[in-house]
């Protein structure tokens, strides 16, 4: 081994070890502002370089004023925790550097993509699935949503829409990718139809059935509906296999954003969440949420093989020079390099298996019925909706949602994030990361107590526009 490669071993271990014992001490850093941040660390682009121990030193100052994700005090978004073995890959992808897009570049990685997806497509009822690798959920919606597209009309990949309107339909809850979506493959956002949810937070199949047909009538090409699997806020699952009853009349393409709760299918006992996904023509599926696979580890499904290729496979010689396509992702992926995101999943499956994930998600829908027994044993606490998944979303009463959330994170307490339910702006207290005990939750939901105290007393009703068609 040259001196190099001993100083990339000596420096990666360094650091890390001071990261993880920072971490350790710290679970939570209070919040740095941009203008502290730019004061305490010199940000700007160099002439020339420097010497590389300075350049270790910074990434240190960078990495101790870095918000903590992985610990038993970070509530705020859909992921959290760390799996040791997919860690380990992460790092090893990193050192070997390889591309994604073809066997030659890739060898066993790419057979390892291919083992996931199918394992995964059968998880969701798809015989003989199709799919692919995407740096995160708006990516893999991204994805289908342009097949989609390509599926509602002929030929719309090489000559345009043609003057032709086409539509989407999601819930007034779904994420913002969708309308992203349609505004990068031409649809429009204009033409993006927000369906209303019921109490629950789930799409009402009655009035997405409505929606089309107002479309179908006025000349409008319905090209996909996009249900979803674990919406951000109340974390309501759409009525899959009602929703398809809808769709497949009319040949409308089906896709299932469960970039957050497709991994629920893991769990027997809370799979039916997700009944009905056989009958989605695509799936998004993200595996750095609540698999606790490090960011990002995405996988877009499809249950007809050769639907991503025929959109978006290119000629490139230079490129796909030998084996056939089912052995090069590039000519199925939105990306020509691409990153290996497949090993670290494929890491943490071989470590904790079927019965090891299905063990995970059980266990956060325990700390989820946990959190909603303090709700709703203290008085001071009001649920906000019924959790149907791993969210919990209340309110301390007559105390403002968004002030406690934010001095938590000035004060170094605790990370978590506040949304709107029912028109009231409230508390949304996530379980994605596994290692959390019962007991990080009562102490989560102390520190909440203990600072709502502290602050004025508030009406959270907030003014909501609807973004429904048809409500």
């Amino acid at each position: 081994m040259d001196l190099t490669a001993q100083q990339l071993l000596r420096d990666i271990e360094l650091l890390s070890r001071a990261f993880l014992e920072s971490e350790s001490d710290t679970p939570i850093l209070p919040r740095i502002s941009p203008e502290q941040l730019r004061e305490e660390i010199e940000f700007s682009i160099p002439e020339r370089g420097g010497d590389h121990d300075e350049v270790m030193r910074r990434l240190v100052d960078i990495f101790d004023r870095t918000p903590r994700t992985a610990t038993n005090r970070f509530f705020n978004q859909l992921f959290g925790g760390r799996d040791p073995s997919a860690t380990v890959a992460e790092v090893l992808s990193a050192l070997a550097n390889n591309s994604m897009y073809t066997f030659k570049a890739a060898g066993p990685h790419i057979l390892i993509e291919r083992e996931l997806i199918r394992h995964m497509g059968e998880m969701m009822g798809f015989a003989n699935a199709d799919g692919v690798f995407a740096p995160g959920g708006s990516l893999s919606n991204l994805t289908a949503a342009l097949v989609a597209r390509d599926h509602a009309l002929e030929g719309a990949g090489e000559r345009g829409l043609e003057g032709s309107t086409l539509a989407m339909y999601t819930s007034e809850e779904s994420h913002y990718s969708i309308p992203k979506a349609a505004a990068i493959i031409g649809i429009g956002r204009n033409n993006v139809r927000y369906i209303p949810a019921d109490e629950l937070g789930r799409m009402r199949p009655d009035a997405l059935a409505e929606a089309i047909e107002q479309d179908l009538s006025d000349g409008i090409i319905p090209a996909m509906v996009n249900a979803t699997a674990g919406t951000t806020v109340p974390g309501a699952f759409d009525p899959i296999r009602e929703i398809a009853d809808v769709t497949r009349p009319h040949g409308v393409w089906l896709h299932v954003d469960g970039a957050y709760g497709g991994s629920i299918v893991l769990s027997e006992n809370h799979r039916q969440l997700l009944d009905g996904s056989e009958l989605a023509d695509s799936i998004a599926w993200d595996a750095h949420k609540m698999m606790g696979v490090p960011l990002t580890c995405s996988v877009v499904l499809f249950r007809e093989r050769g639907r991503a290729a025929a959109s978006l496979s290119e000629h490139a010689e230079y490129l796909f020079q030998q084996d056939d396509d089912d052995l090069n992702p590039g000519t199925r992926s939105m990306q020509c390099g691409r990153r290996n995101d497949a090993i670290k999943l494929w890491a943490a499956w071989q470590r904790n298996g079927d019965e090891g994930y299905a063990a995970r998600i059980d266990h956060l829908f325990d700390l989820t019925a946990h959190a909603r027994a303090i709700v709703e044993n203290d008085e001071r606490l009001e649920l906000s909706c019924e959790p149907m998944s791993v969210n919990v979303c209340f309110e301390v009463r007559d105390k403002p949602s968004d002030l406690i959330c934010h001095r938590l994170d000035e004060s170094g307490r605790l990370k978590v994030g506040y949304g709107v339910v029912k028109g009231r702006r409230v508390i949304r207290i996530v379980f994605v990361n596994a290692d959390l005990t019962t007991a990080d939750v009562d102490q989560a939901f102390e520190a909440i107590l203990e600072t709502a105290e502290e602050m004025p007393k508030t009406n959270n009703a907030v003014e909501v526009a609807s973004r429904c068609a048809v409500c």
